[in-house]
């Protein structure tokens, strides 16, 4: 059985909750107490404390300057409480705990579900939570802690994020295996918009990274589709609606069949994109969390020395 650690106020669980909820009604459901002690434990709080640690507004409570000071400590406590339960269990031969991860859409197709079976063999009674965003998200749900770990492409650095792990993949031209394309073992982005293209929203890295080169070429918001899904944007290509562009994370099964091609892009060099695992600046990880995170970075690498391999030394377009 897990050690059920309490060395904090339960106060603090409560307060924690609520920031979470954005009211007490809904923070007493997830946590099956009656509200009328969750209400008790914030007044005790914000009494001790000698301010308010919420506004009371018409649609929900929100932090004032001092909740959101109280916050980051709150986080603090109850991330080492955790810490400390899976160690304590980890001494006992009991590899327990949750994990919870936000990681961009790419990795769910292949990577994810690999992560997932590895961890239920090597830790069956670790349970995991996995939750997807745009890599523009996935700093705040690390810091804010409502994620253990991150999985990110082409993150700007931040004090608030620790790498844990990052691997360089090449971005590349996304065409069905009889597109006029397909047969090229590099090309650059003018000769991709020669045809229809599928571009990224704002939200993806990808918009980011292929911006310098959307303004060369003069295609601006030209294309004929623009969307914040990479797994739309895969199967657009794959009907032969437009060219797109993606790494290789993601399309494993696709470039195994052969039904799509991935063409390394070369504009005045090779493309590459970041793909981090991250969690939160000067936090130790439970036993359970850092496993996990260590089975994200050895397919991490091993994943990015595959790449090497499959694509070899890379020639002009």
């Amino acid at each position: 059985m897990s050690t059920r650690l309490r060395v904090h106020s339960p106060a603090v669980v409560y307060f924690d909750a609520v920031r979470r909820a954005g009211s007490i009604r809904e923070a007493a459901r997830r946590l099956f107490v009656a509200s009328s002690a969750v209400n008790r434990q914030i007044l005790k709080l914000e009494d001790e404390v000698g301010t308010p640690l919420f506004e009371r507004l018409p649609g929900g409570l929100r932090l004032t300057t001092a909740g959101e000071i109280f916050a980051r400590h709150a986080l603090v406590v109850l991330q080492d409480a955790e810490r400390a339960r899976s160690e304590l269990d980890a001494l006992k031969g009991l590899r327990t705990g949750h994990v919870e991860i936000a990681t961009v859409e790419g990795v769910t197709s292949d990577f994810m579900p690999t992560i997932i079976e590895r961890a239920r063999e090597h830790f069956p009674k670790v349970t995991l939570g996995v939750v997807t965003l745009g890599s523009r998200d996935i700093p705040e749900a690390v810091t804010s802690g409502a994620a253990d770990l991150g999985m990110a492409f082409a993150l700007q650095r931040s004090t608030g994020l620790r790498q844990i792990m990052v691997g360089r993949f090449r971005l590349g031209a996304l065409v069905p295996a009889e597109h006029p394309l397909a047969q090229r073992r590099e090309v650059s982005f003018a000769t991709c918009a020669e045809y229809p293209l599928i571009l990224a929203k704002t939200d993806l890295s990808v918009y980011h990274l292929l911006k310098p080169a959307i303004e060369r070429a003069g295609v601006g918001d030209k294309g004929v589709v623009q969307s914040n899904s990479v797994e739309l944007g895969k199967e657009l290509a794959r009907r032969g609606v437009g060219v797109t562009f993606q790494t290789r994370i993601g399309l494993e099964a696709e470039l195994s069949a052969g039904t799509l091609r991935h063409i390394p892009l070369n504009d005045n060099g090779p493309v590459f994109s970041d793909l981090g695992i991250y969690t939160r600046t000067g936090r130790s990880l439970p036993v359970a969390a850092d496993a996990v995170a260590r089975l994200l970075a050895d397919e991490l690498a091993e994943r990015e020395l595959r790449e090497a391999r499959d694509i070899g030394e890379p020639l002009t377009d």
